[in-house]
Formats: structure tokens, C-alpha cells, sequence
């Protein structure tokens, strides 16, 4: 690997260009019209055009960062995570066109990209599914036979879905065809298919996610990161550590990721997503991120390695620098994701330009971004200024620290959510560990009624 693509933008985009500066490896970064002067540009060694300013002209075009890579002579494209990462057929042809692909094989891609053919792939690895259809739903009437099996609440979702979206919840079976008929219209809008399957829907659970590394032939898992604070099925904190959860369940989760990588020959970084079932004390399977995380920095934290690195590694060529053996966890590490948003007025997007960027520091605290003082948010992109990560021997060192690290930061010209997220991590309940995937909604309505 000589000179590697950066086909994405923000700060993944700076993350993989230090990575690969580690290794001596040239960067090339590809932006669109309203990225010109962005943060990814300047990091990166080169930087080519892509297009205009929406994404579906610019990052998303294939023959358009294809042409990319043919014009700057790099020999790698590494996808980051959203826009391409998770393209089958993006992948496919960056391989055909005799570049390194830094992921999964293209085939991984596709079997767990589909939600569907992933649930079928961890059914036949041995691996706990949440019950539900065995395969697509066409219409309400096939629905209805899922519905009498396992009852209600059912979830529907886009089979090609991801990100939260793409879901509905029916509550009575009276609401399901017309749940049905929305659900494939919005999956059809947002992700090109209309297919969708139905299960079960678990009121009271943790979102648990386990970080696998596979080589093609050896697959290890990283420990385990709770991503439950959720706003709209969108991650707002997320934890690696001691979680609380029983130590079968980690092991089970664990192995149960390890064996779907090993499944399918997987090589590269890639997460599998669970739901912990409180009231069951059970875990269930429920996708597969064929890319890194926006939150793998909490598993490098706990762990000391550099996933993006390995990336680099393992893409060209070498096998898993550490075995399972080598991989003990120490500590706890917390992430918080702040955003260019406005809580006070439903998180509407405060696009800007940011007159001041103060990022904290000190001990254990580190800040992954793609801005500074001066950049412009752009209306067209994900809202997210920055990551802030912290690491504490324990739980309540860490929270301390964060809380710390929140009160450092200082962001001006545009409104955002530190304030927001700093009031959730102070609630008594998040201190105490006691939430789950809909607890941040119940808390924000009941906020909003104690101040009417």
C-alpha cells in the first residue's frame, strides 16, 4: 500500500489520514464543492474534486471517486464509515479496478449488508436471532402469521436499512397494514428496495454491540460497547468497560460474534449489534456493520490498539497483529458525540460557521474532529462536530472526567448539544446505569412536562 483514497470526509476522514501517516502511507482526500476549505482537505497529502455539494453527486458517486482514484494513482481506497463503506458493489469495483479495498470482501459485504440474509447467516452460525419472519414480508397478510407466532409489539424493517432507520413500530394488529405499506414506501426512498421483515419488538433493551477483527482466516472480538442512549434510534453516548451485564451473556455475545466473522471468511474491522432483553436475560442478534465505528475509540481505549491501523495492516496483506490471548481489556471508556443542533428547538441542524473551537485536553481525554474555529458546517452532511473521548480505571472516574472535559469545551457561531449530552450523563439514572434503548425519549417527555 502506497497511496491510499480516503473516500469520505469529516473527522474519520482526518482519523484514517493519521493512521496511514503512521505507516508511512500517502493520503489522498476527496471532497465536494462545500468542502473545499474543510479539515480532511488540508490533513491529507492531496486532495481531488469530486463534485458538488450534495452527497448524492459527490461522496456517493461511485464513477466519480473511482475517477478519483484513477487521477491521484492510488493503489488503496479506505471507505470510513456511512456514504459508500457499506457498498457491496463500491467495493467490487474499487477491487476490479486494481486497488486495495480496506474492508470486508465484497461478498461480506452483501450477505450481512441485507438484513435479512444476515439474520439467515446467524441462524446457521448457531447464533440467538430476535424472533420474527423467517425472511422478507410482503404484505400485511404474511405479517399477520408472524404476528400470531410471537405476538406484539412487532418491529418493522427495512431489509436494506441501517443507521436507525427505516423502522416502525406497531403496537395492535389493526395498525399493521397500514405500518407495512409505510414502511416499505420509506425503505424504497431511502435505501432503493422496499424489502422488509418483521420481529419482535423489545421494549426494555440494551443496545449491545461486540467489535470484531477478522484476517480471512483468524477472527477475534475486542470486547463489548453499549450504544443504548438513544435519541430516535441515534447514538448519543456509548461505553466500553464493565457494562453490568451478566457474564454469561458477555461470553455468549462474544462468542456468538466471533463465530458469524468466522462464518463468512470475515477480514477487516466490523461490528455485531445485539439487543440484551432485561425482562428475558437474554441476547439477540440483530445486525452486522461491515466497517469501523463511529465509536470504535472507546474499544482502542480500553484495549490499546489502533483499529484503523490495523485496517491498514490487514488490508495489505498482513495477518492480525494480536491473537485473542493478546486482547485484555483495562478500565472504562466513555464517548459523547456533539453535534451542530439546537435541543431547544427539537434538534433542528444549526448550520454555521463556528467563530470559536476550544477543545478540552488533560489526562485520558481525546477529541476526534474534523473541524476548528473558522470552519463552515455545511447544511448537506450529518451533524457532527466532534467525538469526545475519555478513559477512568473505572466507571465514575470516567463520568467525572467526561463531565470535566464538557465543561472545557467551547464552541461558538453555531448552537450544539454539549449541554444536552452533559444533562444526560448527569441524570441519576445514567450514573447508575439504569437505561435502555428508549429510556432518553421517556426522560426527555418527562422533562418537557415538568416544565409546562
Amino acid at each position: 500500500m502506497r497511496k491510499l483514497l480516503i473516500a469520505n470526509r469529516g473527522e474519520i476522514a482526518v482519523r484514517i489520514v493519521r493512521a496511514a501517516r503512521e505507516q508511512g502511507v500517502a493520503t489522498v482526500a476527496v471532497y465536494s464543492e462545500a468542502d473545499k476549505d474543510a479539515e480532511h482537505v488540508r490533513a491529507a497529502d492531496e486532495a481531488v474534486l469530486v463534485g458538488p455539494a450534495p452527497a448524492t453527486a459527490s461522496y456517493l458517486s461511485v464513477d466519480a471517486i473511482l475517477a478519483a482514484v484513477r487521477s491521484s494513482g492510488a493503489d488503496a481506497v479506505h471507505p470510513g464509515y456511512g456514504f459508500l463503506s457499506e457498498n457491496a458493489d463500491f467495493a467490487r469495483a474499487v477491487l476490479d479496478a486494481g486497488a486495495v479495498w480496506v474492508g470486508p470482501s465484497p461478498s461480506a459485504i452483501r450477505e450481512m449488508g441485507d438484513k435479512v440474509a444476515a439474520r439467515k447467516s446467524a441462524e446457521a452460525a448457531g447464533v440467538p436471532t430476535v424472533p420474527g419472519s423467517v425472511g422478507e414480508v410482503h404484505d400485511a397478510g404474511e405479517a399477520e402469521q408472524v404476528a400470531e407466532r410471537i405476538g406484539f409489539p412487532l418491529a418493522i424493517k427495512a431489509a436494506a436499512g441501517g443507521g436507525g432507520r427505516g423502522i416502525r413500530v406497531v403496537e395492535k394488529q389493526e395498525d399493521l397494514a397500514a405500518a407495512i405499506s409505510t414502511a416499505q414506501a420509506e425503505a424504497r426512498a431511502a435505501f432503493g428496495s422496499d424489502a422488509v421483515y418483521v420481529e419482535r419488538f423489545i421494549p426494555r433493551a440494551r443496545h449491545v454491540e461486540v467489535q470484531i477483527f477478522g484476517d480471512g482466516k483468524n477472527a477475534v472480538h475486542l470486547g463489548l460497547r453499549d450504544c443504548s442512549m438513544q435519541r430516535r434510534r441515534q447514538k448519543v453516548v456509548e461505553e466500553a468497560g464493565d457494562l453490568g451485564l451478566p457474564e454469561r451473556i458477555v461470553a455468549g455475545m462474544s462468542e456468538s460474534a466471533v463465530q458469524l466473522a468466522a462464518s463468512v471468511g470475515y477480514s477487516g474491522a466490523g461490528t455485531v449489534e445485539f439487543l440484551f432483553d432485561e425482562l428475558r436475560t437474554e441476547y439477540y442478534f440483530i445486525e452486522m456493520n461491515t466497517r469501523i465505528q463511529v465509536e470504535h475509540p472507546v474499544t482502542e481505549m480500553i484495549y490499546q490498539r489502533d483499529l484503523v491501523g490495523e485496517q491498514l495492516r490487514v488490508a495489505a496483506g498482513n495477518p492480525l497483529s494480536f491473537t485473542q490471548a493478546d486482547l485484555v481489556p483495562y478500565g472504562h471508556a466513555i464517548e459523547v458525540r456533539i453535534n451542530a443542533e439546537n435541543p431547544q428547538l427539537n434538534f433542528l441542524p444549526s448550520p454555521g460557521t463556528i467563530e470559536r473551537f476550544d477543545l478540552p485536553a488533560g489526562p485520558f481525554v481525546r477529541v476526534d474532529s474534523g473541524f476548528k474555529a473558522g470552519s463552515v458546517v455545511a447544511p448537506f452532511y450529518d451533524s457532527m462536530l466532534a467525538k469526545v473521548i475519555v478513559w477512568g480505571n473505572d466507571r465514575p472516574t470516567a463520568l467525572a472526567r467526561m463531565q470535566r472535559a464538557l465543561q472545557e469545551l467551547a464552541i461558538e457561531g453555531v448552537t450544539t448539544t454539549a449541554s444536552f449530552v452533559s444533562a444526560v450523563l448527569a441524570a441519576e439514572d445514567f450514573q447508575t446505569g439504569r437505561y435502555h434503548t428508549t429510556w432518553l425519549e421517556q426522560w426527555m417527555t418527562d422533562l418537557e412536562a415538568a416544565d409546562a
